[in-house]
C-alpha cells in the first residue's frame, strides 16, 4: 500500500504571488534538484505491452486531476525553490484538452535563475495537430516514444495500428523547431532487440537523436524481469557492430550516457537505470496527476499536496506557498540515496509508470 504523508493545513488562501526565491532545493546527500517531471494524466492512447495490460488500468479519479491553477501554483513554488526545467508527461500528456495553455502558464514562470525550460516527453500521435501551438506557447524540447519501425510489430506491441502517426508526429516536431528531437526506445529481448542499429539509422537520417532505455520495474502487471532485461553494455555491443562510438564527455544529472555516432556529429544515447544507475546525480522530482510529490521514480512512499491546494473543499485549510515548499524541503531531505533495485529487499511501486510519469 503507498504511504501517504499529509501535512497540518493552514485555514487562509494567499493570492497567486510571484516567484520568491525559497532554494535551493538540496537532499541530505548534497544533490541539488532543478527538475521537476509534472504528470498531466495517467491515461494514454496507447497500450504498451511493457506498461499496462491491453484492458489499461483503472485510472486515478477525475475530480483528483490537478487543475490548470494547481499545476501552474505547485510549479512556481518549484521554481522559487530551485526548480529551472519542467518535464510534462503522462500517460501521455497530449490527450490532456488544455496541454497547451499548461505549456504557456509554464513557461511564462520565472524564477531566481530566469524562465522555466518546458519541455515533454510524448507518444507523438497528436503533435501533427499540436506541434505548432506548443511551440508557439514555449515548449522547447520533445522526447518522442518509438521502439519499433515495423508496422506489424507497433501494432502488436502497443495494440494500436499507429506507427504512421507517430512519424508523422516526428516530422511535425522537426518541423516546429523543437531541438533537440529525441527518441525513445525500450530495449527488449525477442520484441525490438534486433532493430537498434536501424532505429540508430532513422535517427541519424532525419537530424534526430536515439536513446535506448533499459527496462524497468514499472509495469503495470509486475512481470518485469531482470533475466529477460537487455542490459545497457549489450544495447552498446550491438551498435558496435555497426558504428563507431565515442563517449561524449561527462553526463552529470543526465540520465543517458551519450556516445558520438562515426565520429558525429550524430549522438545515440544509453539509459541504464538497473544497471548503470546515476542516482548520486539525480536532480529530480516528480509530481503525479493526482498532486503526489515523489522524490524518486521508484519511490515507496508519497507526500500528498492536494488538501494544501484544495482545503476541505469549501476554500478552508488551502495552505500557503510556503506550506507547499515545506512539504517540497521535507520530501527531498527524505530521499534515499538510491533507487535500490539491486537491495534484497527491493519492492517494486504500487502504481505502474502511466501513474507517476517518466
Amino acid at each position: 500500500m503507498t504511504i501517504v504523508q499529509r501535512l497540518p493545513m493552514p485555514t487562509m488562501r494567499p493570492a497567486l504571488s510571484p516567484v520568491e526565491t525559497r532554494g535551493p532545493l538540496v537532499d541530505r546527500f548534497g544533490r541539488v534538484h532543478r527538475d521537476l517531471r509534472i504528470s498531466l494524466t495517467d491515461r494514454c492512447s496507447l497500450r504498451c505491452q511493457y506498461c499496462m495490460p491491453a484492458e489499461g488500468v483503472p485510472w486515478l479519479a477525475k475530480d483528483n486531476i490537478l487543475t490548470t491553477d494547481e499545476l501552474e501554483r505547485v510549479a512556481r513554488v518549484a521554481a522559487s525553490l530551485g526548480i529551472t526545467e519542467v518535464r510534462l508527461t503522462g500517460g501521455e500528456p497530449l490527450i490532456r484538452r488544455d496541454v497547451v495553455d499548461v505549456v504557456r502558464r509554464m513557461a511564462a514562470i520565472e524564477g531566481p535563475d530566469g524562465p522555466l525550460e518546458v519541455s515533454m516527453t510524448t507518444n507523438g500521435l497528436k503533435l501533427p495537430e499540436l506541434a505548432p501551438a506548443l511551440a508557439e506557447a514555449g515548449l522547447t524540447r520533445v522526447n518522442i516514444s518509438i521502439d519499433t519501425l515495423k508496422p506489424e510489430r507497433f501494432a502488436e506491441l502497443t495494440r494500436r495500428d499507429r506507427l504512421d502517426d507517430v512519424l508523422a508526429g516526428i516530422d511535425a516536431a522537426r518541423a516546429a523547431g523543437f531541438s533537440p528531437v529525441k527518441l525513445n526506445a525500450v530495449a527488449m529481448r525477442g520484441v525490438n532487440d534486433d532493430e537498434l542499429v536501424d532505429l540508430v539509422r532513422y535517427a541519424v537520417s532525419i537530424g534526430a537523436e536515439m536513446r535506448f532505455i533499459e527496462q524497468m520495474p514499472l509495469d503495470a502487471g509486475h512481470i518485469w524481469s531482470r533475466v529477460e532485461m537487455v542490459r545497457g553494455e549489450e544495447i552498446l555491443e550491438h551498435l558496435a557492430e555497426a558504428f563507431t562510438l565515442t563517449p561524449v564527455g561527462q553526463r552529470g544529472a543526465a540520465p543517458a550516457e551519450r556516445f558520438l555516432v562515426d565520429d558525429g556529429p550524430a549522438t545515440v544515447g544509453v539509459i541504464a537505470s538497473v544497471t548503470a544507475p546515476f542516482c548520486g546525480a539525480c536532480d529530480r522530482v516528480r509530481l503525479t496527476a493526482d498532486g503526489q510529490l515523489r522524490n524518486c521514480l521508484f519511490a515507496r512512499t508519497e507526500d500528498d499536496l492536494l488538501p494544501l491546494l484544495r482545503g476541505d473543499g469549501d476554500g478552508n485549510g488551502i495552505g500557503t506557498d510556503d506550506d507547499l515548499a515545506a512539504v517540497f524541503v521535507r520530501s527531498i531531505g527524505a530521499k534515499l540515496a538510491g533507487h535500490g533495485i539491486d537491495d534484497e529487499g527491493f519492492l517494486q511501486p504500487d502504481r505502474p509508470m502511466s501513474a507517476i510519469g517518466g
